[in-house]
């Protein structure tokens, strides 16, 4: 047998707090209406969710054309604008605990024919329709509501051409100038940004060399003060530590255009298997779709997720949203609600927010891990073991903030357990757990003062 990876935590080395990056896109409501994940999502104590594609592929709520289904009509006039189905999409966000990013724009179109991503005729009509959007649902006009929504974000990916801008890059530019200025004058307490960039650049060893897009978006809001109090950016990738580089890159990008207090928000990001989309092409087989969704979801996919929520504690990234925690094709849950590998990873995570002061975490190549404590009664242990990382564990604690004899339990998510007790017991004189990984794996350790 194989000598065990030795993974060291010391509690009596505080390293910050834990922060809760494990915010998410969509809200709880789907299968049009016939499905209400609140709980669940209320059980993660998601800190935020971004509002993309929500109810995707048809999307019903959200989206500027299901809040102002006339674009011709009098942005000023309440009746106007239809909210029904988005107040209640909302309001369940909302009693999950969730804060909300709210997304101004479309959802994305992969149709021949598109409908809704083109630039809107008149970029003061629409910012005007944005403006109405805000008061509705933070100052209660219209018969609206009082959520102190503070971020509002325009667009998503419009490098995405023609799924999700059918327009030119000086069209976006305009539009995005217009309505953010429009927006932070009328509501100079809140944040905008955007927009969402999905391609960034070419990026190599650590390097990001930014698309004569980005670089022309930074370039407005440099020249003409455009309001950027947030760039949001996504990633998709079969390592989790590209994450992290690519973070560490923005956040160099973003202060080389004199922009050090825009926050850097990575708001869409997820596993990507072999690093590709061609399981999702149009040429794809039913099958071949099916592996990469299984893949994403899976055991795979939740190693990732842990991974990369740990990894980005410490990238210079202010926000981050897993896409997404809704029904079907990259969510938490499938068609029906049953939860993926991928919620429970999230849940493991989430439990970490239990024991929020960090402290010393040690781990060889092949394990991520991450460790925090809370008043001195419970201490908390998450790791993240991907294939062949390692067969054989052996985790050593000190300096637990207790005197006392410890008990531990251990939570497993893995092909055969989903966040399930599988090992408990009494920490032994050395205070050492040894136990054996079924790879991939996401385990979860509690000790508490026995």
């Amino acid at each position: 047998m194989a000598e065990p990876v030795v993974v060291r935590v010391d509690f009596g080395q505080t390293n910050g707090l834990i922060r809760p990056l494990h915010g998410i896109n969509k809200g709880p409501l789907g299968a049009g209406g016939l499905v209400d994940l609140t709980e669940q999502h209320k059980s993660l104590r998601v800190p935020v969710a971004r509002l993309h594609d929500c109810h995707w592929p048809n999307p019903d709520v959200v989206d500027i054309h299901a809040v102002f289904p006339r674009s011709d009509a009098d942005p000023e006039q309440p009746g106007s604008y239809d909210f029904r189905l988005t107040d209640e999409y909302i309001e369940a966000i909302v009693k999950s605990g969730a804060k909300t990013v709210y997304r101004l724009g479309e959802s994305i179109e992969h149709t021949t024919q598109k409908r809704f991503v083109h630039p809107p005729k008149s970029a003061e009509q629409w910012a005007k329709i944005c403006a109405g959007v805000i008061r509705h649902y933070n100052e209660g006009w219209a018969k609206g509501f009082r959520h102190g929504i503070e971020y509002w974000e325009i667009w998503n990916e419009p490098e995405n051409r023609p799924a999700m801008w059918t327009g030119s890059d000086e069209e976006f530019l305009r539009l995005y100038e217009v309505a953010a200025t429009r927006i932070k004058r009328e509501f100079p307490g809140l944040k905008v940004g955007g927009p969402g960039f999905g391609h960034l650049g070419e990026f190599k060893d650590g390097q990001l060399k930014p698309s004569g897009f980005v670089r022309k978006f930074l370039d407005l809001c440099r020249r003409e003060r455009t309001p950027l109090d947030f760039f949001s950016w996504h990633c998709y990738a079969a390592q989790s530590a590209e994450l992290t580089s690519r973070a560490r890159a923005v956040r160099r990008m973003l202060d080389g255009y004199g922009l050090p207090r825009t926050e850097s928000h990575l708001n869409e990001w997820n596993y990507l298997p072999g690093n590709s989309w061609s399981g999702l092409s149009r040429k794809s087989s039913p099958e071949e779709r099916q592996k990469f969704y299984d893949d994403m979801a899976g055991p795979r996919g939740a190693v990732f997720v842990t991974a990369a929520l740990m990894q980005l504690q410490d990238a210079p990234v202010d926000m981050c949203n897993l896409f997404h925690g809704e029904l079907g094709g990259f969510g938490l849950f499938n068609e029906n609600g049953v939860p993926h590998k991928t919620f429970y990873a999230l849940a493991a995570f989430a439990r970490m927010m239990d024991t929020p002061a960090r402290v010393r975490a040690d781990a060889p190549a092949g394990v991520i891990a991450i460790a925090g404590t809370s008043a001195g009664t419970v201490a908390q242990v998450l790791l993240s073991i991907p294939e062949n990382g390692a067969a054989q564990i052996r985790l050593t604690v000190a300096s637990l903030p207790w005197s006392a004899s410890s008990t531990y339990q251990m939570y497993v998510v893995d092909p055969r357990h989903s966040l399930e007790l599988t090992q408990d017991g009494r920490l032994g004189p050395e205070n050492a757990i040894e136990f054996a990984v079924a790879q991939p794996s996401v385990i979860l350790i509690r000790l508490v003062k026995s």
